[in-house]
């Protein structure tokens, strides 16, 4: 069963300077939803940007270990923009 924190550091290892919050949505540890800020997705599309998760990820997507991994990912710009109208949680 994989964790948030272990998700996180496989981010985080592929985007050193992302900020990264991950969350098991639905406690079976194969189905998570991350939020990950980088300067790496600064003038990409959100397509560009979702491979630029999933790659450091593929060895466990590949086997169903992960299942589902729901992203939100944003540039520090887009953050800055977003940031204000984003629900928080409880």
């Amino acid at each position: 069963m994989l964790s948030p924190d272990w998700i996180k550091e496989r981010i985080k290892g592929a985007l050193p300077d992302a900020a990264v919050d991950v969350v098991d949505t639905t406690g079976t540890g194969d189905h998570f939803e991350a939020r990950v800020v980088s300067a790496a997705f600064s003038g990409k599309s959100m397509v560009q940007q979702h491979q630029l998760v999933f790659a450091p990820l593929k060895d466990v997507l590949a086997t169903g270990e992960l299942h589902a991994l729901a992203l939100k990912t944003y540039s520090p710009e887009q953050w800055a923009k977003a940031k204000p109208e984003l629900p928080t949680r409880s």
